[in-house]
């Protein structure tokens, strides 16, 4: 059901402008703050901007950004994992690392990154891996500190299989169910992190739409014109809640207990 949730936010993403004759830029002052009818099927935003069009197109900044979260978290947190999980010198360094960065609020840390490197996608993606892949580390590594006693590994290291080999031919592949689960979860918050940031003025720039920018340009018009915070809203809450239903799904599914 949250891989469903998931599809359907995804489609609307990629094949929803082409149904609507409107740029997500283009204004048209004759048209400022229309309700939702079928010329505007979301309605019009403050500049007569056609919602629907915005939200779909914040739909691709916002899944993208997350999907590029997701994948910085998993390489990095699965890097940083298993190295501290095989060699107990680093252990101590990175896991430090990984409780420093996780002892301050994610939000905090984000805005604190995109005070210092400057709005943009690029700088969203990299500041929201940095507060992201400590999680993943953790379960990398309390993963692969099971997997590199396994019968297995011993033999590949008694037969002299180098560090490199054990590390990402035998152990990798066998924690990534745990990861992969994660990363999901990792996924949603970022969507949600993104949108703050954007919604705060730190995030994605204007007159790039992303659901934060379009529920910032709602806010002071809440009252008079509820659907520019009501639709970009329900895309963020779809969206989030079917890749928390995925992720749970999924830990279910990889569960031996529960299979």
């Amino acid at each position: 059901f949250g891989l469903i949730m998931i599809l359907i936010v995804s489609l609307f993403a990629i094949f929803g402008p082409m149904l609507c004759p409107y740029a997500y830029d283009e204004a048209d002052f004759l048209s400022i703050a229309q309700w939702p009818s079928k010329a505007h099927w979301f309605g019009t935003d403050a500049l007569g901007r056609d919602l629907y069009v915005r939200v779909l197109y914040g739909a691709r900044v916002s899944m993208s950004i997350g999907a590029a979260v997701a994948a910085g978290a998993l390489i990095v947190g699965m890097a940083v994992g298993m190295l501290a999980s095989y060699y107990k010198v680093l252990d101590n360094v990175l896991m430090r690392v990984c409780d420093g960065l996780s002892a301050i609020p994610s939000s905090l840390l984000a805005i604190a990154f995109m005070a210092a490197l400057g709005a943009s996608e690029q700088n969203v993606i990299i500041s929201l891996v940095t507060v992201s892949f400590p999680a993943v580390a953790r379960v990398a590594r309390g993963a692969a500190m099971v997997v590199k006693e396994q019968t297995y590994v011993e033999a590949m290291r008694a037969a002299g299989a180098g560090s490199g080999r054990i590390l990402l031919r035998h152990i990798a592949p066998n924690i990534l169910s745990p990861v992969i689960v994660q990363v999901s979860f990792v996924f949603a918050s970022s969507i949600i992190t993104e949108a703050a940031l954007s919604f705060l003025g730190v995030g994605v720039p204007v007159p790039d739409p992303s659901w934060g920018n379009i529920l910032n340009e709602g806010k002071d018009v809440i009252y008079s014109a509820w659907w520019m915070i009501l639709f970009p809203g329900l895309f963020t809450a779809l969206a989030v809640l079917g890749l928390n239903i995925f992720g749970d799904g999924l830990r279910d599914f990889l569960d031996p207990h529960t299979n």
